[in-house]
């Protein structure tokens, strides 16, 4: 199994996770973000995660809108919706379940 297998099943988790401690982030801040709360253990690629962001907005779990930059670049500003509010609810108490699952896995191995 790969390493990113694991990571890639929890990406929408820790997306909305971001963004509902920290509005209004652009992909490459949500990057970041990630990497730094994860203290470097994860990384989210631009292959992954833009496509993630992409289907959470058509799914209405964020919302996003274009901002012009003080350096004059248009950056996308993602923020969280009130359904993406109750998916980071479903996405934690699943995300719940499956640890602790594994865990007990691993406990009787």
């Amino acid at each position: 199994m790969k390493k990113t297998d694991t990571f890639q099943g929890s990406l929408d988790l820790l997306v909305l996770t971001i963004l509902s401690r920290r509005p209004k982030l652009h992909g490459y801040a949500l990057m970041t973000a990630i990497k730094e709360t994860s203290g470097e253990v994860l990384s989210p690629e631009e292959g992954s995660l833009y496509p993630a962001l992409h289907r959470m907005e058509e799914a209405g779990c964020i919302g996003a809108e274009w901002v012009l930059k003080e350096n004059g670049k248009r950056v996308r500003i993602y923020h969280l919706t009130a359904a993406g509010k109750k998916q980071l609810a479903m996405e934690e108490a699943r995300w719940t379940t499956v640890s602790l699952a594994i865990n007990r896995v691993l406990r009787e191995a």
